[in-house]
């Protein structure tokens, strides 16, 4: 065999040598000789120099049949800086076997002296000879019968892909690597994926040089490196793919094996973008729409969502239908947001199969429809969607568009918060707290409350607030709930400020300040809380942080009642009854004590017993009023104990019983039971 002989210096002869010993060492450590290609190809790739300059350094030695012809044979039988020739590798494999040498088969001794730090290249002539017969071997073994027998059972266009790329077909190598990537004719085998992209990406095809990238990236068929992975997309966006341009800019977007920087991923999503790739177009519209690497711009934003989106990618899709939504760079336009949301999500994109099912839950777009909500949030759920997850628990928490089934609601919230979710973690708080779907524990509902606080959920921060203010498995603690209180507040919730207003009315955790107080229950008020209203009634009846004002009391009671408050329907009860801001109408006075006992009010259920008793707005009927006045009494309300006792006193719609009398009237610590207004 001619040999072109030139010169080497030093440094290349240093380099030859150490590359030579560590990839001796690297076959002889392999246990399982079915990945033996793989391992060495990605031994190789991790090469600082180029693999064309590590064959052309070898092929130049003066003494390349002694020393190096068995790894010259592995770089032609994998094609590595040079195109597959099986025939090749043959003869450097038989050049290496047919030479002398005097060392036994690979043994300790041998491996000790391959560690050695020897600077002469003696020993690698009957290391050559040695590795020569072991890859030789090999070779006949996996290429020759092993090929024979697994091309049996394969689909035609596989064989044709394998000959082909055994002949050092980059086009063949690769779409090989891709249906092995993906299981398309063969069982998937990520490894031998790995395996035939690194044939082609080796020689200079970008497309496998962006899935190999791929398979560092997601540590398929090689272990995650995202260095590797950046190092892989560099080339593939160099040599002109589109989709490595596109996660070349991913890496410089999200700082992953490399050093985030905006303006290079803008760059590379551009380039992607002008070259027709429609994920690349969406990204460049997220650098537009969130200012990454350029001025942030919703109309160029919009631009690049409409091209992705009309080329139908999902992604695209579902970002434009956010566009119209909430009219960015366009006019809003719920019925087309609702139109994108569908492809996309007909399209598979999970993320926009929960948005679909938010469409569909609060009839945006389109007529409410729980059961269709819920159909949607099924399918983001189940692939993988931490918000579809935590959406479709709501649905079971609820009840709606399925039967209400709390222990489905805690599986399918304990799922999206295992995810990362945060609204998630707080509704798992709520099912701890109130023991919906699990055992009751109020530990466990602060834990949660705390993490989903700590991730900036709201409604999880008003929540830690309630915890540390009620002392829910936590020691009460005024100054937390208010630190939490205020957090939740600054954020906008409306339950939190609220309770704000309920800190600083009575001066829990800061200073009483009854005018802040007025300022954050009207606040909260005007944005539909419920409680909120019945407080701010309250400021106006009392005049606190306001001027008295019995009309305006009763308009805030009438608001809360109407929200649902029990509070706010007893205290509207009470307007009726006493004739406050409203003429008086014992009528309706029973009617809203009778909203109020049912939804759990305790000064509700004492004044609808009154009622009965005393023939307001209804029948005078003693057993009724006693069953209410038991009910109240056992909610702890004193007038409701009172009058409870009363009743067995005076052997009201009950026996009379001076023993059970004494202990209602103990218990209540008042001296009379007339209309609660507490």
């Amino acid at each position: 065999m001619s040999n072109s002989k030139t010169k080497i210096i030093k440094n290349d002869e240093n380099f030859l040598k150490d590359f030579s010993k560590d990839f001796y060492l690297r076959l002889i450590d392999i246990e399982d000789l079915n990945t033996y290609e793989v391992t060495l190809i990605e031994f190789i790739n991790n090469i600082d120099e180029n693999v064309k300059k590590i064959l052309e350094l070898m092929q130049n030695h003066k003494e390349n049949e002694f020393w190096f012809s068995s790894i010259i044979g592995f770089f032609y039988q994998c094609g590595i800086g040079c195109i597959i020739d099986k025939n090749k590798a043959l003869e450097f494999y038989l050049l290496s076997v047919n030479n002398k040498f005097e060392k036994e088969f690979i043994n300790q001794n041998f491996i000790n002296i391959l560690k050695e730090n020897n600077n002469e290249f003696d020993i690698l002539k009957d290391i050559n000879v040695n590795i020569g017969k072991y890859l030789l071997s090999l070779f006949y073994y996996k290429d020759i019968i092993l090929n024979k027998i697994d091309t049996i059972n394969l689909s035609e266009f596989i064989v044709e892909y394998l000959r082909s790329a055994k002949k050092g077909d980059l086009i063949a190598q690769y779409n090989l690597g891709n249906c092995y990537q993906y299981g398309h004719g063969v069982a998937q085998d990520y490894k031998k994926a790995f395996k035939w992209y690194s044939y082609s990406a080796n020689n200079g095809h970008a497309k496998s040089q962006n899935k190999l990238g791929e398979l560092y990236y997601h540590g398929r068929g090689i272990y995650q490196d995202f260095k590797k992975a950046f190092e892989w997309y560099s080339k593939s966006a160099n040599n002109g793919c589109a989709e490595g341009q596109n996660n070349l800019g991913k890496c410089y977007c999200h700082g992953t094996g490399i050093k985030q920087d905006y303006k290079k991923a803008f760059k590379w999503y551009s380039k992607s973008a002008n070259n027709g790739f429609v994920e690349g177009q969406t990204n460049l519209g997220k650098c537009y729409y969130h200012g990454r690497g350029i001025k942030k711009d919703y109309k160029k934003a919009f631009k690049w969502y409409s091209k992705s989106a009309n080329k139908g990618c999902a992604k695209g899709q579902y970002n434009l239908g956010l566009c119209y939504e909430n009219g960015i760079g366009t006019d809003k336009d719920k019925k087309k947001a609702f139109e994108w949301y569908l492809k996309s999500a007909n399209n598979g994109y999970a993320l926009c199969q929960n948005n679909l099912g938010n469409c569909y839950y609060y009839g945006k777009g389109v007529a409410q429809d729980y059961k269709e909500a819920f159909k949607w949030y099924l399918k983001s759920a189940n692939n993988e969607s931490a918000r579809g997850q935590n959406n479709l628990g709501d649905c079971y928490y609820h009840g709606r568009g399925i039967a209400q089934d709390y222990k489905e609601a805690f599986e399918w919230y304990l799922k999206s918060a295992t995810s990362g979710n945060i609204i998630a973690k707080n509704n798992l708080g709520n099912c701890y707290q109130y023991g919906r779907g699990v055992a009751q524990d109020y530990n466990k509902a602060f834990k949660c409350y705390f993490e989903s606080a700590n991730n900036g959920d709201v409604e999880g921060q008003n929540n830690l607030g309630d915890c540390y203010y009620y002392g829910r498995g936590v020691i009460r603690d005024y100054n937390k709930a208010f630190e939490w209180y205020l957090k939740s507040a600054t954020s906008g919730n409306i339950v939190a400020k609220g309770n704000l207003g309920n800190c600083y009315q009575y001066g829990q955790g800061t200073a009483q300040d009854y005018k802040k107080a007025f300022e954050y229950y009207f606040e909260s008020a005007n944005n539909g809380y419920a409680k909120a209203q019945y407080n701010l009634g309250f400021c106006y009846e009392k005049g606190i942080g306001t001027v008295k004002d019995k009309r305006r009391a009763f308009e805030w009671y009438n608001k809360s009642a109407n929200n649902g408050s029990s509070l706010g329907q007893n205290y509207l009860g009470n307007c009726y009854y006493y004739g406050r801001g409203i003429t008086q109408d014992y009528n309706k006075a029973f009617e809203w004590y009778s909203k109020s006992a049912n939804n759990g009010c305790a000064g509700g259920q004492n004044n609808l017993g009154n009622c009965y008793q005393n023939e307001i707005g209804t029948c005078k009927d003693y057993k009724k009023a006693f069953e209410w006045y038991s009910i109240s009494a056992k909610n702890g309300s004193p007038k409701g104990q009172y009058n409870l006792g009363f009743c067995y006193e005076n052997g009201l719609g009950t026996c009379k019983d001076k023993k059970k009398a004494l202990k209602w009237y103990l218990k209540s610590g008042t001296r009379n039971g007339t209309i609660e207004k507490k």
